[in-house]
């Protein structure tokens, strides 16, 4: 089943989250190195999401033209991203021409460096990027190892070939709750459903038995519950 969401930044604004209908949000966290670059209106949105149950993901806009910089743009997004729970992957944001121009792989070698940090971490990690680049910059190997978010407007399908979960698909949304252009997506992957599961993001794997005792009249009988 498509779930229909949005990705948000500081430039939307304060959103009226109550009033936004979308099945999901993907909320930027931050951009660069530094922990004073955290998204303006982070916390804001991820609590907009929160109190409003829109199951929500996180990205970070990279500028690393290292595989050193892209470590420590991962730390940062780590310690901006601690404590909160995401319904969806945390993605690494890759737009910079200067980073594109360095070449196919020293590109994957600083997209693999960020998500491995941030995937040992505990996180489902995923990758955004246009439709084009991401074909000629980003290694088959790494493309099909990470989630996929590909953007791609105008068309009716995006001409990247390869397996993607989400699609970006508009700049110019309008959603109820915000003011002006919102980005428009489209997602085919159950990652909610996935990442609770794997007890990532946050969340925590429930145990497969749990040992209950019950005492009737004196008497103590106890036994294992099996989730089923």
């Amino acid at each position: 089943m498509v779930k229909y969401g949005i990705d948000v930044s500081e430039w939307q604004g304060d959103i009226d989250w109550s009033a936004v209908t979308a099945d999901f949000a993907i909320i930027r966290a931050g951009y660069g190195k530094e922990l004073s670059q955290e998204d303006e209106r982070f916390q804001s949105n991820y609590e907009g999401c929160k109190d409003n149950n829109i199951p929500c993901g996180a990205y970070w806009y990279s500028y690393a033209t290292t595989v050193e910089e892209a470590q420590k743009e991962a730390e940062t997004c780590l310690k901006v991203i601690a404590g909160k729970r995401f319904e969806y992957p945390i993605y690494l944001d890759i737009e910079e021409q200067r980073t594109l121009s360095l070449g196919k792989a020293a590109v994957t070698a600083i997209i693999k460096a960020f998500l491995d940090k941030v995937e040992s971490a505990g996180y489902w990690v995923g990758l955004y990027m246009s439709a084009s680049p991401l074909s000629a910059y980003v290694s088959e190997s790494v493309r099909n190892r990470y989630a996929v978010w590909v953007a791609h407007y105008g068309v009716s399908k995006p001409s990247y070939s390869g397996s993607y979960g989400m699609w970006q698909k508009s700049s110019t949304g309008s959603v109820p709750g915000i003011s002006g252009n919102s980005d428009l997506d489209e997602c085919y992957v159950d990652y909610p459903k996935l990442i609770k599961e794997s007890g990532c993001n946050g969340f925590t794997t429930e145990p497969s038995t749990k040992t209950v005792r019950l005492t009737i009249d004196g008497t103590t009988w106890e036994g294992e519950l099996h989730k089923v």
